[in-house]
């Protein structure tokens, strides 16, 4: 049985994977993602893009196992949000979000041998109405820096949040674990 490659380098992909109580190693990509967000593709485009470049890369140094790897895009009117990386951003990125609703588009790509399989959830997400000083105090507590539009839904982010509408919640924080579970049982991987 091949192996199982988490292209990812996301403590929180990896938590996720290991719910389903498999052995995989992890393997973080290098490919150049502002390159593809340039390209001028859709931010659900962008999402599906970097999803398989990811995969694709990590197949290159394991040939013969089982790939699987992912991608969000914040999508906010058209325009795509980037992990803020600073405090003054992260505030900056939820100032536009309150009050608004966004897309939180989740991407995956598993590859094994010639088979490529994709998946893309999109989450609409409402946010509440919040004050600077809520939106501070948040992101001092939180530090969602390296998160995705600015939040972590799996610690405090949830009370940022009036409603949320997807099929599948595992994929907003960062892996469709509905949809990988069903591919990889699909490949002969052993969960139940």
């Amino acid at each position: 049985m091949p192996k199982i490659i988490l292209g990812s380098s996301s403590a929180f992909r990896k938590a996720q994977l290991e719910t389903l109580n498999l052995e995989f190693e992890c393997f973080s990509p290098d490919i150049d993602e502002d390159a593809i967000k340039d390209q001028g593709l859709t931010p659900r485009e962008v999402s599906i893009e970097l999803s398989k470049q990811k995969a694709l890369k990590v197949k290159e140094k394991y040939p013969n196992d089982i790939i699987i790897a992912g991608d969000q895009v914040l999508n906010f009117k058209g325009e795509i949000f980037n992990k803020p990386l600073t405090k003054e951003k992260a505030i900056d990125h939820l100032l536009k979000l309150q009050g608004q609703t966004h897309e939180l588009i989740t991407s995956v790509t598993i590859v094994l041998n010639e088979q490529i399989i994709e998946h893309t959830i999109v989450a609409t997400m409402k946010m509440r109405e919040l004050t600077r000083e809520q939106i501070e105090a948040y992101v001092t507590k939180d530090e969602p820096l390296w998160s995705c539009g600015a939040y972590k839904l799996e610690t405090m982010g949830i009370a940022l949040f009036e409603s949320i509408d997807c099929n599948d919640h595992s994929s907003i924080i960062g892996l469709p674990l509905l949809s990988v579970s069903s591919s990889l049982m699909k490949l002969g991987v052993k969960i139940l």
